[in-house]
């Protein structure tokens, strides 16, 4: 977020394309589901724009509006202004920036998620807190869209030799800083051809704009290159699927809400309630975030993703990981919550996490004691008497236990939370009447 006023933002875009002659300008906005919209306008709209925003039907965009409540403004934010690294800037440019979704009348759109998220911060701030976070966004790169082929067979930080996924991900990290994203690592991850940039920890509204324009970016150098970038959850039976692994933190003007310096895992009471209602609440937000039938392929016991409703500090099969706390690095504590995956909706992801969260603060919640060994290896009798749940398994599930949320409800509003739970229950229903490769070859030649 920038100190500028408004004014200063709007003044700082119109210099800016006329100095980089840009010609056209995207207006961003997501859908419910978190798919990335847009429409371009050309430099002579611009400064209207920014007065008064762009006028666009918005009654085939998933949840926005029924057909009668059609017409939408998207006020582009300044803040937002970057130049598109991937576009060529010798004949007329290209930018971008984010559009918040309003009403004709100037009143903001309820199911805008930007709007939504804006919303949560605005509880935070309320109570004083400044909500940031830090998500590891895993994917793939295949030879192409069509199949799931490889680049390579490396693994977890390999070097691998001078191929195409290193010089994809140098281009990609270059291209991101170019567009005033900063990023700390890059590297190999566990599963042959997965990999994850990792973007340097802000506040959540920029990082859920920030999400977006990753996964763009990542897309876009693939397709340079001549082959694909996918972020689905399991795209390959039998390998680690890809997650989203989320640090969060709150913090009180400069300070860190959750470090205690007293406290043996540095944790302050605030922390402690936090991660609570994140337990607590974890299977009613599974829905949001992990919102797709092939989701909770990714969320079986076994690949690295966490099922089991614990929380510890060295124990990566945990679903809340605190990392361990180095002196001086007070600002730096911070809970990771692991159960998300890289292909939902960030602005909707962020305000379940912290509508859980806050909840536990509100409501004085105690964590249950942390989980160090591995949870996959005890027994479900164990598991049951030591308190451990489990997250919900299939999509169906996770609707169920999200459509009789009222943490959720509260924290999306009813637009959002109907037309999301509707547009869930279809794809269910689209899923379920499928007849799979996996049936054909079981079935066919017993039955």
């Amino acid at each position: 977020m920038t100190g500028r006023s408004r004014e200063e933002a709007k003044e700082y875009v119109l210099k800016t394309a006329k100095e980089h002659d840009v010609k056209f300008i995207r207006l961003w906005f997501t859908d419910i589901l978190g798919i990335l919209k847009s429409f371009a306008i050309t430099v002579e709209e611009l400064e209207g724009a920014l007065e008064e925003g762009m006028g666009f039907d918005g009654s085939s965009i998933q949840g926005f509006a029924r057909i009668d409540e059609s017409d939408m403004v998207a006020m582009p934010d300044p803040d937002t202004f970057q130049l598109l690294p991937w576009r060529p800037r010798e004949h007329r440019a290209v930018s971008r920036m984010f559009a918040d979704i309003l009403r004709p009348g100037g009143k903001p759109f309820e199911g805008d998620p930007r709007y939504v998220l804006k919303q949560n911060l605005r509880r935070a701030a309320d109570l004083g807190y400044t909500f940031y976070v830090g998500p590891e966004l895993e994917y793939f790169y295949f030879r192409d869209s069509k199949g799931t082929e490889p680049l390579d067979q490396g693994g977890y930080f390999d070097l691998t030799p001078l191929d195409a996924a290193i010089e994809m991900r140098k281009e990609t990290v270059l291209q991101l800083e170019e567009m005033g994203i900063g990023v700390e690592y890059s590297h190999h991850e566990v599963a042959a051809s997965q990999h994850e940039i990792d973007m340097r920890y802000t506040d959540a509204l920029t990082m859920a704009d920030n999400v977006m324009t990753y996964r763009l970016v990542v897309k876009e150098v693939a397709i340079k290159f001549g082959v694909s970038a996918t972020f689905m959850p399991k795209p390959v039976y039998g390998i680690n699927g890809s997650g989203m692994h989320v640090h969060q933190s709150l913090f009180k003007g400069d300070k860190n809400a959750f470090f205690d310096a007293k406290d043996p895992y540095h944790l302050s009471k605030e922390a402690k309630s936090y991660i609570a209602g994140l337990l607590k609440y974890a299977p009613e937000i599974t829905a949001v975030c992990n919102q797709w039938v092939n989701s909770y392929k990714r969320l079986v016991p076994g690949y690295e993703a966490p099922v089991y409703q614990s929380w510890a500090r060295r124990n990566r099969s945990d679903l809340i990981r605190v990392p361990e706390y180095r002196p001086g690095r007070e600002k730096a504590t911070r809970i990771e919550f692991r159960s998300p995956d890289p292909a939902c909706n960030p602005y909707l992801a962020f305000s379940v996490m912290l509508a859980a969260g806050l909840e536990g603060i509100k409501n004085g919640y105690e964590p249950p004691a942390p989980i160090e060994e591995n949870v996959y290896e005890m027994s479900a009798e164990e598991r049951k008497k030591r308190g451990i749940g489990t997250l919900p398994a299939s999509l169906l599930e996770a609707i169920q236990l999200t459509e009789n949320s009222k943490v959720v409800r509260e924290a999306l509003g009813d637009h959002v939370f109907e037309a999301f739970i509707q547009n869930k229950k279809i794809e269910w229903d689209e899923y379920r009447s499928q007849v799979t490769e996996y049936e054909l070859n079981r079935y066919l030649p017993i039955l």
